[in-house]
């Protein structure tokens, strides 16, 4: 039995200790906001952010997570920035599929918890680990602009 604190609250889940902790919240929580794409932690769907950072769930033993607060794409509006992020998604209309948002959603409000204005530089290059087969990098990199000018 593995114990998580996810998005504020204590989970105890039935896992082995090297089950990925991707699986760990989709099948053991629950919590399946979190996307497999890759498996190699190579596409960013997995993001989920561990301490404040983001990580790939795909390829951290949930054993790595013990004893850390793990925020997941269910928890990230509790965040005024992960808040402003979703707003800004939802207002300029960004998801096209939506398969890899909620990685792209993590990778942003981490970015913008560290760097509260951004240049275009800096948005590439945080968001470089999350790809996006619908290509909505030009409205990914505009909601990010807007969620900034929103938290300014």
């Amino acid at each position: 039995m593995t114990t998580l604190n996810v998005n504020g609250k204590s989970l105890s889940i039935d896992v082995p200790d090297d089950t990925p902790l991707l699986w760990a919240l989709r099948d053991g929580a629950g919590l399946t906001g979190t996307k497999f794409g890759c498996g190699i932690a190579q596409c960013g769907a997995c993001t989920v952010h561990i301490d404040g950072k983001p990580v790939r769930s795909c390829v951290m033993p949930v054993t790595a997570a013990q004893g850390k607060a793990v925020t997941t794409i269910e928890g990230i509006a509790a965040d005024p920035v992960g808040h402003a992020v979703q707003t800004a998604w939802r207002k300029l209309d960004v998801v096209q599929c939506g398969y890899c948002q909620s990685g792209q959603i993590m990778s942003a409000t981490a970015l913008l918890k560290a760097k509260r204005k951004p240049s275009d530089a800096d948005i590439d290059l945080a968001m470089s680990g999350n790809v996006c087969r619908c290509a909505t990098y030009v409205r990914i990199r505009a909601a990010i602009h807007a969620a900034a000018a929103t938290l300014a």
